[in-house]
């Protein structure tokens, strides 16, 4: 398929640069595949698409204050670190701009030298990977130099880091929020949880496949980049458990979704606890074996994402329902809101 069959003209006013103040007030277009129809409603109403004995899966992943400003120690020219997933010890896959700056061999200094790094590969797309120094706990320098790393179409300082967390996020490691579950309170879950449903979690660390764009015209040509996941046995258990009942999974974002499926399409459709890295790239046509409902956001136009859900409601059903979000005035990407697609 042609990139150009996923694009779609997008009014900048409508890229959402600011978080509600209540997480649950986004509005929120259900898509119901079977009548193929399209409402409206408040993401707060999702309590009553979603039925007891059916389950909520959540990746837990939490982000990584992962964006550092520091200087080439050889000439002082400045340069911005994205990391991107730790390797061995200290050494981690970062990103890196302006990426001609540092070559194997460079020293790059942070926070007037509390944490240091030297360049020990060079990789495609501005990727390197940094072997990092300093005194202490990792986490802790980087909770003090760090910053959150908000995609780059997000213009504005957001005064509250939490807000680019979930409520539920608990497994450090992410370069990019799972922003289909920013939309959750507590309360909502309780809620969901004292109604019946049955709500899990796993992990998938976003990484740079987040921040790649699509450079090819024929989608099949793209590679995704590989990111960590994994899924307990007691979420493998509530899942089938589901499916057997004949109840419906719902999966919380793309991230959920692409793990779900790697396990399923790696076990002859069933779901197993499992950890690994993941490079699937869901784009229609395909068969997904493990969803039957899908929360997440609006995307960016030639994404992935919107390949992705493309694939589980068809590209011309997906447009359509674009076409119309953009109508009424939605908001879009990561602060934006939401959709449900039954």
């Amino acid at each position: 398929m042609n990139i150009n069959d996923f694009d779609f003209e997008l009014p900048e006013h409508l890229i959402a640069q600011t978080p509600l103040k209540d997480r649950t007030s986004s509005k929120l277009l259900i898509m119901n595949k079977k009548e193929q129809s399209i409402s409206h409603h408040k993401f707060s109403d999702i309590t009553d698409y979603i039925q007891p004995g059916d389950c909520l899966v959540l990746n837990d992943t939490k982000v990584l204050p992962a964006r550092l400003y520091g200087s080439k120690k050889e000439t002082g020219a400045k340069i911005e670190v994205l990391l991107l997933h730790q390797q061995e010890g200290d050494e981690w896959e970062v990103l890196v701009k302006p990426a001609k700056k540092i070559k194997v061999g460079s020293e790059i200094t942070f926070g007037d030298g509390k944490l240091t790094a030297i360049c020990t590969k060079e990789k495609k797309h501005g990727g390197r990977v940094l072997q990092f120094n300093y005194n202490g706990i990792f986490l802790e320098v980087l909770t003090e130099l760090g910053e959150m790393p908000l995609p780059p179409y997000i213009k504005e300082q957001l005064p509250d880091q939490e807000r680019y967390q979930t409520v539920y996020a608990r497994e450090e490691g992410s370069a990019a929020a799972p922003t289909a579950g920013l939309h959750f309170t507590q309360e909502l879950l309780a809620e969901l949880k004292d109604k019946g449903v049955k709500i899990t979690f796993l992990t998938l660390h976003v990484g740079l496949g987040t921040f790649r764009p699509v450079s090819v015209d024929t989608i099949e040509s793209h590679d995704m980049h590989a990111e960590f996941y994994h899924m307990p046995q007691a979420t493998a258990d509530v899942i089938n458990q589901v499916k057997q009942s004949g109840r419906r999974v719902f999966s919380v974002g793309t991230t959920s979704t692409r793990t779900l499926e790697t396990i399923a399409r790696d076990n002859s459709g069933k779901l197993v606890s499992a950890s690994g890295w993941t490079d699937i790239f869901i784009y229609p046509p395909y068969q997904f074996q493990a969803i039957d409902g899908l929360i997440t956001n609006f995307h960016l136009p030639k994404s992935t994402l919107v390949m992705l859900v493309s694939a589980f409601a068809t590209r011309d059903f997906i447009m359509q329902a674009y076409y119309e979000a953009i109508k009424k005035e939605y908001r879009f990407f990561s602060f934006g809101d939401a959709m449900l697609i039954l």
